[in-house]
């Protein structure tokens, strides 16, 4: 295990407060989840370099017309993307996750885009390169992930931050489709947060270039620290918004919570990016509780 034990004592502290305030206002917490949508949709394709803007991507998930012309491709990669969200969060506690499961949720993302490769893992002859990583043989694919599965969940002693980001640099690493990895290996992120009581994560576009520096560190010194702190980050932001919104705080722009109490702008910002306040971002946009008080 190499989280450190305040972030540990930290996340258990959230986890503890977030269900304690959920109790009674779960529906509450669906219209958030449902809010979230097209912002995780947006940032996963992106990601993959999806053209999609965040507003594009939300009127195509309301069936709205895009003012400029868009592949095929992109409009079923977020219409897709965002069934398999919405299956996730109301099927996610019905089965740990299994590779029948994974084999599930990559047709219904894949499906209509490349049917030919929809819901089935890398046959012979198939293979693929991710920078200059090459995934391993067709061959060895659907037994790789079995035995990955295997070890997530026999790991009955481990955190699971440790647990989940070890299993993400497996499955990227071992890379079992020829299309969706990327974006699959985060639906599943998701998956094993939601089985364990949290609420999902969003990994942005913006922070890619950190992201993608996790898997060569880990492909080549079996380094997690990177992928822990991403999850982290994310964890600690997506439940200080959710236990924001079931206090019914008043929420503001973290630029006029500056304003409001006269503090330095840079030390708000980074305090927030830290994690070290209870902000957290809305489209792109950091927000906090009005109430908020910050010791200088």
């Amino acid at each position: 295990m190499s989280v450190t034990k305040p972030i540990i004592t930290r996340l258990q502290n959230l986890k503890k407060e977030y269900e304690t305030l959920k109790k009674g206002k779960e529906s509450l917490l669906v219209m958030v989840d449902e809010a979230e949508v097209s912002e995780a949709v947006y940032n996963s394709n992106a990601i993959e370099n999806s053209t999609l803007t965040l507003k594009e991507t939300e009127k195509i998930l309301l069936e709205m017309e895009v003012s400029r012309e868009v592949s095929v491709r992109e409009v079923f990669e977020a219409k897709n993307l965002a069934r398999v969200v919405a299956y996730i969060r109301n099927k996610s506690q019905e089965t740990e996750v299994t590779k029948e499961v994974i084999l599930f949720l990559h047709n219904m993302l894949i499906s209509g885009i490349r049917d030919d490769v929809a819901g089935r893992f890398r046959k012979a002859g198939e293979y693929v390169r991710v920078g200059t990583h090459v995934a391993p043989a067709p061959e060895h694919v659907e037994r790789m992930v079995e035995v990955l599965i295997s070890e997530y969940t026999g790991d009955i002693g481990g955190f699971f931050v440790d647990k989940i980001a070890r299993f993400h640099l497996e499955f990227e690493t071992i890379h079992p489709f020829n299309d969706g990895n990327g974006r699959i290996g985060r639906v599943l992120i998701n998956y094993q947060l939601l089985r364990l009581g949290f609420p999902g994560i969003i990994i942005r576009d913006k922070e890619k270039k950190e992201y993608y520096s996790a898997f060569p560190a880990y492909r080549e010194n079996k380094a997690k620290k990177k992928m822990e702190k991403i999850l982290t980050l994310a964890l600690t932001e997506s439940l200080y918004k959710r236990i924001t919104y079931l206090k019914g705080e008043k929420i503001i722009t973290l630029a006029d919570y500056v304003k409001q109490n006269g503090k330095s702008a840079s030390a708000i910002s980074n305090a927030a990016r830290r994690q070290n306040i209870p902000a957290f971002r809305e489209k792109g946009v950091w927000k906090i509780g009005e109430g908020f008080v910050y010791g200088d």
